[in-house]
């Protein structure tokens, strides 16, 4: 922490120093992070466990499999969720970033938000078989999408407000590690207490379930709603005690927004004032759209390509998420010696090659030309997980997968604060949200329709990597974000 809170060379150390910055003096950042912006941090580490419990490795593939009760269908019906929410964020975040700039403090959004999201993540609990109906179940996870993403919205907007000057790629980037780091305790908590009990002999696990939930009636996956809802609830008290504010404008709700309206028109208008903000929106609507369907399908790629089961998917999830701290722990490192938009094509770059390694794997295969017979070849270990060495090849470049993705998110948003005019910065936040929302289905439509021509996963794959490029690509045209000096 001290190395990037340090004074610069030739820099006096009287009062705040001041940094020159490729576009704006930046004051050096101090030493410490304040009670405000640790308990953002805590904020936002606490709301993204429901991404990863709810969305992608526990919850989402229950409902797939066992609501609607087949792949094919429930993949597509998780495609349609994903699309309703995508659109109504899509057309409601730019005007509620807009508001709320006019109308001031976040905080009373922010409990509304968490009002909507806990109990519906704790009525999760009820969603088995037999009980409330799949299109009941998949309006709750429209609403808890689209509540999530507004929350997004909020928080972003005071990442400035809840840090000093100088410290937002560190608030970014340890907001995404805390994130990870929970995602991984919970994870392993439900495979701990839940899923290993009675399928292994060893002594440091129950040997059967806590708390008498029955495997046979998918408790352990429906847990999960009640888990993530708690550790949201706990998260957002530190916030609401400690973080700082935006002051009260003293404009009404509705006057803001009507103003919020003339704002977000004002600001669609204004593009061609912020150019490079808008060519970097326009960019990260196509490199995010192709991160978010490899969050959406990775884990049902891994699963049918690898054909692994429950178990291998909790740790391959636990995995991931463990090397997602990472990348939310580098990205503030290569923010500040590359800048945010280098930082990010760096990120896009990994992501893409490592991606396009994971489709020339399978049980048999490694890395498109080398064959594999696990007759012929002795196990790599004796563990009961990822014993051959197409499991462990492809396990190791998901986890670069998951580096790259998360430093992208951090770097992502540590790019938009230093684009974006400050007096804007929730608005902005809106159009952030916009972009990384507005084409969401565009991803799963184009993997939909590439399985279906060539009926096979991997062709399913490909548009994501040209998604992927194509944002990469799209990088080079802005101008900003560079180094520090």
């Amino acid at each position: 922490m001290s190395e990037l809170a340090g004074t610069p060379p030739g820099v006096t150390e009287a009062g705040l120093s001041e940094v020159v910055a490729e576009d704006r003096l930046i004051p050096a950042p101090p030493r410490r992070l304040s009670r405000s912006a640790l308990s953002w941090i805590l904020h936002q580490g606490t709301r993204d466990p429901y991404v990863i419990l709810i969305t992608i490795y526990v919850f989402s593939p229950y409902f797939s499999r066992v609501l609607v009760g087949d792949p094919v269908k429930g993949q597509a019906t998780v495609a349609d969720i994903s699309t309703i929410f995508g659109l109504i964020t899509a057309c409601t975040a730019p005007l509620l970033g807009a508001s709320i700039e006019r109308f001031g403090p976040r905080k009373p959004l922010m409990a509304l938000i968490i009002a909507i999201m806990v109990p519906l993540l704790f009525a999760l609990w009820l969603a088995k078989p037999g009980g409330p109906s799949v299109e009941l179940v998949g309006w709750a996870l429209i609403v808890l999408g689209v509540a999530y993403n507004w929350g997004d919205v909020t928080n972003n907007s005071l990442l400035a407000r809840a840090s000093e000057p100088g410290q937002e790629p560190v608030l970014s980037g340890l907001g995404y590690a805390v994130a990870n780091g929970l995602s991984v305790s919970l994870l392993i908590f439900v495979m701990w207490a839940f899923v290993l009990p009675g399928a292994v002999p060893w002594s440091f696990v129950p040997s059967a379930p806590l708390f008498g939930l029955s495997q046979t009636a998918h408790e352990p996956s429906r847990i999960v709603g009640p888990l993530a809802g708690a550790v949201m609830l706990l998260g957002a008290i530190p916030f609401f005690l400690w973080t700082r504010d935006a002051p009260r404008t003293g404009v009404s709700v509705l006057a803001s927004l009507k103003e919020g309206v003339k704002l977000i028109v004002d600001t669609f208008g204004n593009l061609k004032g912020h150019a490079e903000v808008a060519k970097f929106l326009g960019a990260r609507m196509l490199y995010c759209d192709g991160m978010t369907a490899l969050l959406i399908f990775g884990g049902l790629f891994a699963a049918g390509l690898m054909k692994w089961g429950e178990l291998e998917m909790l740790a391959y999830g636990i995995s991931l998420s463990i090397f997602g701290v990472i990348g939310g722990l580098i990205a503030p490192w290569l923010d500040r010696k590359l800048g945010p938009r280098r930082a990010v094509q760096v990120e896009i770059a990994g992501c893409i090659l490592m991606l396009m390694g994971t489709l020339g794997m399978g049980r048999e295969k490694i890395l498109f030309f080398w064959t594999w017979d696990a007759a012929t070849h002795p196990a790599v270990w004796n563990g009961p997980l990822f014993r051959t060495l197409p499991e462990l090849i492809y396990l190791s470049m998901g986890l670069l997968i998951a580096v790259f993705v998360t430093a992208q998110y951090a770097s992502s948003r540590t790019l938009l604060v230093r684009l974006a005019p400050q007096d804007r910065m929730a608005a902005f936040f809106g159009l952030f949200s916009l972009s990384g929302t507005a084409t969401m289905w565009l991803g799963s439509l184009l993997v939909a329709l590439a399985t279906k021509m060539f009926h096979s996963q991997v062709a399913g794959f490909i548009p994501i990597a040209g998604l992927l490029a194509l944002g990469l690509v799209g990088l080079f045209t802005v101008k900003g974000g560079g180094r520090e000096a």
